[in-house]
């Protein structure tokens, strides 16, 4: 079994404002991708026997905004297949409601934030409503870390030093830091060496290899392999791209005397349960 702790799911153009779609144009360097999310596609570039974990996401300062009960829904049509999490914005009126509501109206299993896409830092006193219902409740929170295509999204609200303020106070919650927190992949490392409830998820780093394979190493280096979860980032790039993508690492480095990568050790990684990790 594989299991994909970060895919997307939302209705685009539709969940998105005009700003966020002409921006996310930079997304990929030379690439413009294609946003539009279908299970049938997503299904089509995954291994058959993959379990995947899927949120939309709420960011009223970059124009992105999927309700919970779309998420829901789209979780619930693939039962077997797909662990839907809630969204909220804190920025907004009423966060407290839809955290609630997710959670025990939706049924969905977990959180999603955008920190750097609506706004605020993660370890503002003002979300500890939402820490402690996280930890009372036992729901994992992944968090975007790390670079943005989004003029107006500030870097200094991603960082993974806010995170381990977070997991000072709050140890038991069970967090993940997307995307490695590239390019602040260092600072991402020794935070999830630190904190035993906190990880790092791998998505949307295979197409920029070289960085990759640098953030890898340091993985490597710092022994911090068991507290990195697979991810693909849907519908950015695939769950067999990305695998792909990981097996492939060391074949650029031959030739040089740089040192290789583990493959043993991605090889776990890649098939690695983090559903039961996670508790789900």
């Amino acid at each position: 079994m594989i299991v994909d702790v970060h895919s997307h799911a939302w209705e685009y153009p539709r969940h998105f404002n005009d700003d966020f779609r002409n921006q996310a144009k930079r997304a990929r360097a030379g690439v413009e991708v294609d946003l539009t999310v279908r299970y049938e596609d997503y299904h089509a570039a995954a291994t058959p026997d993959t379990r995947t974990i899927v949120f939309g996401g709420k960011a009223r300062n970059s124009g992105l905004w999927v309700e919970d009960d779309y998420v829901a829904q789209y979780a619930a049509a693939h039962p077997d297949t797909l662990v839907g999490f809630l969204s909220v914005d804190p920025t907004q009126t009423g966060w407290e409601k839809e955290l609630e509501h997710g959670h025990k109206g939706l049924g969905l299993r977990g959180i999603k934030l955008l920190p750097m896409y609506a706004g605020f830092t993660p370890d503002d006193s003002r979300l500890d409503e939402l820490w402690n219902y996280a930890t009372k409740h036992r729901l994992p929170v992944l968090l975007h870390t790390g670079t943005t295509f989004v003029a107006q999204a500030p870097l200094d609200c991603t960082l993974p030093r806010l995170i381990d303020r977070v997991a000072i106070r709050f140890p038991e919650i069970k967090i993940i830091m997307a995307h490695l927190s590239h390019p602040y992949e260092g600072e991402c490392v020794v935070t999830i060496r630190k904190h035993p409830n906190v990880y790092a998820d791998i998505s949307a780093l295979h197409y920029r290899p070289f960085q990759f394979y640098h953030s890898l190493m340091l993985v490597q280096e710092y022994g911090v392999w068991d507290k990195v979860l697979f991810g693909s980032d849907y519908p950015f790039t695939t769950v067999n791209a990305t695998i792909e993508g990981l097996r492939k690492m060391n074949g650029m480095l031959e030739g040089t005397a740089l040192p290789r990568l583990d493959m043993n050790a991605i090889e776990r990684m890649i098939h690695g349960d983090s559903l039961a990790l996670l508790g789900l």
